[in-house]
């Protein structure tokens, strides 16, 4: 574009806005899946860092932003029927990729994700089968729960369990907070992601999975086996822990990703 690019705005703390500015990053992020997708989709791209560099990349390219104020940075670099503004937690992303005419296509999401709302963001990513590549940035502490990279030992989570029943997950980049602007008080990392040929769990069955790993961790650091109880019989619970040699006693952060798929296809049949 010939037109000089306007200055970064200043950035909305409740919405947890902090802007990436470590070129290398960028670069990391963009070059993802640029020749694996076919199509891209940006969630809350904001003035455009990212949007700015995946915007060149010749492949269908659409975004979602919320903050009503940043339209004008994303002009700078799309067309107007790419951009939509709304809150991303409220657009239903089937009707959107149908709309966009990409729901065939292999689709590319891209988000540097707002820390107060990525959980439930990934958990609708997640959901998406047109979705088949991801590439999100999230606060260290999210990250690790997802793809766990720092914690060596008792770091099973519901979360995990999620991503990783629909998806292999792996480690990007680290990022300090020195990377953005403002800095935030905590470290993020970028985690890529592709989606299973062939889920571990079919995707119909996401939201009873989802609520059997709610009962389960919902007192993560208490025996399992008394947690479960006020979830399911005792006979169940006794037969199928002892079918899968684990001890009533474990703790279901101390669990592997094969031990709760395995409790969760026993005690949900």
């Amino acid at each position: 574009m010939s037109k000089a690019k306007l200055e970064l705005p200043s950035a909305d703390k409740s919405l947890g806005q902090h802007f990436l500015r470590d070129s290398n990053i960028i670069h990391k992020i963009c070059s993802d899946f640029k020749n694996a997708a076919e199509a891209i989709v940006e969630i809350g791209p904001g003035p455009g860092i990212l949007t700015e560099h995946l915007a060149e990349i010749e492949k269908p390219f659409y975004v979602i932003e919320k903050d009503t104020r940043f339209g004008v940075y994303l002009d700078q670099f799309l067309k107007p029927e790419q951009v939509t503004m709304g809150d991303a937690l409220q657009v239903n992303l089937k009707t959107f990729f149908e709309e966009k005419h990409i729901q065939d296509k292999k689709i590319w999401l891209v988000s540097n994700l707002p820390y107060n709302v990525a959980s439930p963001l990934l958990i609708n990513f997640l959901q998406a089968p047109e979705i088949k590549f991801m590439t999100l940035m999230f606060q260290k502490e999210v990250a690790d729960k997802v793809f766990p990279f720092a914690t060596t030992k008792n770091f099973m989570s519901s979360l995990l369990v999620l991503s990783q029943a629909y998806f292999e997950c792996d480690l990007l980049a680290k990022v300090p907070p020195g990377a953005f602007a403002p800095p935030p008080k905590v470290d993020s990392a970028v985690l890529t992601m592709t989606r299973r040929d062939t889920p571990l769990v079919p995707l119909s069955e996401f939201r009873a999975l989802e609520k059997f790993l709610r009962s389960m961790f919902s007192q993560k650091r208490k025996q399992l086996g008394g947690v479960l109880k006020a979830y399911y019989p005792q006979p169940k619970i006794e037969a199928s822990f002892n079918e899968l040699n684990i001890a009533t006693t474990i703790r279901a952060e101390a669990l592997t990703l094969d031990q709760v798929l395995d409790l969760y296809r026993k005690l949900c049949s």
